[in-house]
Order: structure tokens, then sequence, then C-alpha cells
């Protein structure tokens, strides 16, 4: 087999190629423009496969740009024919997309018709569609159906193109609102959903999660995973006797737009909305006695294309987020059939996964990478810019996080932990976004290592602006299973604590030269609450703590000064082991690296939590009781559940103190 692809370097193009790197054979050509070349090198260079080989050219001119002499050497000898170079944008304007989805889409028909393709195999999208009432099946296309944006008729058009067009034998597939991989998260933009997470975030900022909020039924929508999208096309493109048909890459049911916003507000600890009128109340009146133009997404259309109300609504929506356009069809008018497509999949084992069974990984990349609210803030990039950033366990988990923040805010990472290869994937994810950052791999429980970081640092960077004490060892284990196991307490005070006062200590004479450094000490919730079974963990923590704070008053003359955050229980791989946590009420690695940017820019001695400072006040005025309350948890919390068949009543138990102590390390 012999492939050519365009929009390789795209979203869902990208996720193509690595399928037929994995499961297919022979060449795969991708086109490019020429300025884009490095890009897609490095592109190659991460696919590791040397069958993927560029081909210069341009979308927008004739026979996509691809010289003669090479169309002449590969003629008839090209399988698959994949065109998905478009513009998949609501918000684009109408030129763009003229040029891009109906010009390339013509373009890439001549190429394919001169090249003598197996089969040319469009991308086209739900969109062709348009404002269709009712069911639209895989073998409808030009049925009338209202086209409500440039983005509507430029996929139509396109469509069109290759139906009538060309010569070589097709077969078109349209995805639903494409989504970031189901396994993965990753996500190239902020499109569709995506635009309404920030407001997401922000209710769960500023409003309690069980708060219920009244909602209105917005209709359906139909989201899919890019990675069931790639996979689909991949085997519906090599399936026998298919030719000439549409394939509609869709939820077979269909969403609810509230479904939707719920799944993902439940993943980001968001308050849900509830729908005053059940739809099934709605549904039961006759389908006639709704017009259309009184549909919650045509009044919205309406309006956008009313150009009186256009800059009001612009204002309005601009406030939070989200463009007018992706307001305006966020739902769908028909229902997509799906049926083709299923009887081909059938026994592929490849469907839609539940959008719930997911949801938390698309919002974790997405506030992990694509939330850029830390770029925006004005104090934040005062603060940061230019400076020199320590970050220990930069790795992974919160550490890792932070450095993408510091990075997105203009500062520099200095990434440290054991493993260089990770180490090296973040700052390759940096500078890919136009940052910088320094890697210096070291093992932190080995002290003759750490001061040879500190000389290096200090020799080889202009200044060390801060340090984040974020590299730790957690281990949960009673003390009646601990007396044959001392090393457990000595590994993580030699990482939690002589680890970081180690590199404390080896920086200050920089920070000292500078007559200014901040110190974030990553700590824990349960140096407050002393919750049972952590007592290695808490005391390394609790004496990093009393270190810093002696250590506070004899540095502030010399501007360095510290910050100690208490932090409660975050979703990291350190707490995987402890399977009862995914259960628990948990915050994301990027709650606790806004944390650590406050931490940053604010300056403050101690930042903790409402139940920690609750906790510490109890220690002090009811220590007897709260000392009962903790040997009640101390029960309840086995050191194995798992192991020694607890039923589930003792698991609802743990669930329920869980979630009254959220936060706390059970």
């Amino acid at each position: 087999m012999s492939y050519f692809v365009t929009g390789a370097t795209g979203f869902i193009g990208r996720h193509l190629v690595q399928e037929l790197i994995d499961h297919r054979d022979g060449e795969i050509f991708v086109l490019v423009r020429k300025g884009s070349l490095p890009r897609m090198e490095a592109l190659i260079k991460r696919w590791g496969s040397d069958r993927v080989i560029p081909v210069t050219g341009d979308l927008s001119k004739p026979g996509l740009g691809v010289a003669k002499r090479w169309i002449a050497d590969h003629s008839g000898s090209i399988d698959h024919f994949f065109h998905l170079a478009a513009i998949y944008d609501m918000t684009a304007d109408d030129e763009t997309n003229e040029t891009m989805n109906v010009g390339g889409t013509r373009n890439a028909v001549a190429l394919a018709d001169s090249l003598r393709a197996g089969c040319f195999h469009q991308v086209s999208s739900v969109a062709a569609a348009g404002e269709y009432a009712g069911t639209f099946d895989e073998s409808m296309f030009a049925e009338g159906q209202h086209l409500p944006s440039p983005y509507h008729r430029t996929k139509y058009e396109s469509e069109r193109i290759v139906r009538e067009e060309c010569t070589v034998p097709w077969r078109v597939y349209r995805p639903a609102i494409v989504v970031g991989d189901s396994q993965t998260g990753a996500m190239d933009k902020v499109d569709g959903p995506y635009y309404f997470f920030p407001l997401m975030k922000l209710m769960r900022d500023n409003l309690p999660a069980w708060l219920p909020l009244v909602g209105v039924d917005l209709g359906d929508t139909n989201v899919v995973p890019v990675d069931y999208v790639a996979k689909a096309m991949d085997h519906l493109a090599h399936l026998p006797d298919r030719d000439g048909e549409a394939f509609h890459l869709v939820n077979p049911e269909p969403q609810p737009v509230v479904d939707m916003i719920n799944a993902f507000c439940a993943a980001a600890g968001a308050p849900q909305f509830a729908t005053p009128i059940d739809r099934r109340l709605s549904q039961s009146l006759p389908f006639s006695l709704v017009p259309r133009g009184l549909r919650p997404s045509s009044i919205v259309s309406g309006l956008v294309r009313n150009g009186a109300v256009q800059s009001v609504l612009d204002q309005v929506t601009g406030r939070i987020g989200v463009p007018a356009e992706v307001l305006a069809h966020v739902n769908f008018t028909a229902v997509f059939d799906s049926r083709r497509t299923e009887k081909a999949l059938a026994g592929s084992g490849l469907g839609v996964p539940d959008l719930e069974s997911y949801a938390r990984t698309l919002w974790g990349y997405w506030e992990e990478n694509l939330d850029e609210a830390t770029g925006r803030d004005t104090a934040t990039r005062e603060a940061l810019t230019g400076k020199y950033v320590v970050i220990t366990g930069a790795s992974s988990g919160i550490g890792q996080v932070t450095a993408l923040k510091v990075a997105q805010a203009g500062g520099i990472p200095v990434l440290v932990a054991r493993g260089k290869d990770k180490l090296e994937d973040t700052r390759q994810i940096i500078e890919l976004r136009g940052g910088t950052a320094h890697v210096y791999p070291c093992d932190l429980s080995d002290l003759e290592a750490i001061d040879a970081l500190c000389e290096q640092i200090a020799a080889e960077l202009p200044s060390v602006d801060y340090v984040i004490n974020n590299a730790g060892r957690s281990i949960r284990r009673s003390l009646k299973l601990s007396h044959d196991r001392f090393h457990d307490f000595e590994r993580t005070m030699q990482l939690n604590y002589f680890g970081a006062i180690r590199l404390v200590m080896g920086l200050l004479p920089k920070m000292r030269e500078q007559r200014r450094g901040h110190i974030v000490n990553i700590s824990s919730i349960g140096v407050q609450t002393n919750p049972p079974r952590f007592s290695a963990y808490v005391a390394s923590k609790s004496a990093l703590d009393s270190w810093s704070n002696v250590v506070a008053s004899e540095l502030v003359g010399d501007g360095i000064t510290f910050t100690g955050i208490h932090m409660p229980l975050v979703r990291t791989p350190m707490i995987a082991p402890t399977k009862i946590y995914d259960k628990f009420p948990t915050i994301s690695p990027a709650q606790a690296a806004d944390t650590v940017i406050r931490a940053m820019v604010e300056r403050p001695h101690e930042i903790n939590t409402a139940l920690g400072n609750a906790g510490a006040i109890a220690h002090t005025m009811a220590p007897k009781l709260t000392f009962r309350l903790l040997n009640m948890a101390y029960h309840v919390f086995p050191d194995s559940a798992a192991a020694k068949g607890d039923g589930g009543t003792r698991e609802s138990e743990q669930i329920m103190l869980a979630k009254v102590f959220k936060g706390i390390h059970w």
C-alpha cells in the first residue's frame, strides 16, 4: 500500500498517520508547505517512522502545487489519497473557508485524478447537513437543507465537489464535533465545547460543587473523540467494495447539550445544571407545533446573522469566552443515522465511548495544556517574565504542570527530576509553544548529587529567582506494619526533608548575591490534620515546615522569603497506588499548580485550606476529641481494604468520610 495525506500536521491528520504507521505497511507521503518543513520533520521524528515522506506543496495552488515530476514518478502508485487539510473552525471568515475548504478540495481532487489514485478519501463533516430537521442518514446529501454559516456552506460544497468532479473512486467521512483523545485527552486547540471550559473553571473556583443550577433544554449535540475518528477512518478506508459511500463518525445516540455540559462540569468539580422541564413532556407535543425558527439554535443563529444585534451579542459572548458562532451551533437539528458505519465497523472492536468515561481526561488535558489564564494575568506575567524557576519533581504531576504555567507566563522553568527523558519531553512541549526551559537530571535523594546540581545551576544560569520544592515521597502504612520497615522513615526523610533543604542551602549563595529569591515548599494538609498511617510522610513535611519557619527570619534581610503550601489531596501519580483514592474528591494537578503560581506571585508565608485550618484548630482546642475522630478513620481506612476483602459497607463509609473531609490523605 502507498498513501498520500493532506493535513497530516492537523489534529485528525496526526492521529490518522499514526494509525497508518501502526497498522499498515508502505510509504506515507504527506503534503507540507515549504515553510513548514521543520515542523513536519519534528513530527516525523515523534512518529519514529522512516515511512513518512514529506512532499512540498500548497493547498491553495492547482494540483496542490506538487511538482509535475513527482506526479509523473508516482502516477498509478498511490492506493489511498486522504484529504484532511481544511479549516475546522466555526469562527473562520467566509473567504478563508472558501479558499481552504472549497478551493483546497478542488485542488486535491485534481491531484488525485492526476495520480490515478486508487481511492480518494474526503473528510467532510456532519455540518454538511446544515439545519436539516429530522433523521439524516448516510445516503443523504442534497436535501435542500439550510446552511447557516460559511463553515456549513463550504463543508457542503467541498463534499459536492468530491461527489460530482472526482474521477477516481471516493469515500466520504462525516465526523461530528471532534474532541480530544479519549485515552490521553490530547487536543490541539480550543474549539467546540472547550470554549465553555473557562466558564466551568470559574464556576468551580467560586461556587460549591453541590449547588444546583437551573438550565434550559438546548437540544441535542454529538461529540466523538479523535482516536475513534482516526481508527474508524483507517478501518473503513481498507474495507472492500465500499466506494461511493458516506460514513457518519458520530455517537449513535444523540447527546443532550445539558448532559454534555454536566459531564464536563462533573469532571471539573463545578456545579451542574438541572433542566426544569422534562424533555419527554415537550417532545410529546406534535413536532409541527414548534416552528424551526423558535428552536434555541435557530433563535441564536438568527441573532448572529442580524447585524443590528451582532455587536451586542459579541460583547456578551466575549465576556464568557464563547464566540457567538459557536453558541449558535452548539446543538444539531438533525439526528445522524450511523447504522451503515456501525455495520461496517462490526467485529473491529471500535465504538464511541460514553462521554462520562473520558470527560475527566479531556478536562485534565485542557486544564494542564490549553488553559491560557495564567499567561493572560498581568500580575503573574510581571512576577515571572524572564525569571528562572527551579522546579523539582518536574517530570510529572504538580511539577510538570507548574513548569508549563511558568513558561506560559514568560518565566524560564529549570526542570529537575531523576528521569532525563521525561524532563526532555516537558522541555520539548515548552519550546514548541515558544518558551524556554532548562533540564537538569538529578537524584534528589543523593545529597552529593544535589551539591553538584547546585554548583552547575549557579555556574550556568544568570539567576535563581524561585525554588519550588515539589519532589516528594509518600508512604501510607500503619505503625504496626512498620516495625521491620524503618527504611520507610529514612527514605521519606531523605527526599522530603534532607534533599529539599540541601537544595535550598546549595542555592542560597546565588540568591544572597542577587539579594532576592523565593522558596515555595509543597507541604501537606496532613501537617495540620495528622491523618493516621502517614507518620513517615507527615513527619518529613513537618520537618521541612519547621526548618523553613526558623530560617525565614534569618534570611528575610537578604531578600529571601518562603511560602509553605499545605496542599490537599492531589490527583497525581504519587497517590495512584492507593486505589481507594480513585473514588475520593481530589484537586487536579492544574489546580495545585495554580496555587503554586499564586505562592510565587503573592509570596504569602503560608497557603492553607479551610479544612486544614479547621484541623489545626481542632488539635489545639479539642485534642482528645480530634484523636478519637482520627482513630475512627484509622479503623474505617485499613492498610489494604482490597486485600482484606472489605465489602461495600466499609467502602461507603470511606467515601462518605472522604467527602466530608475533602482533601485529607486518609
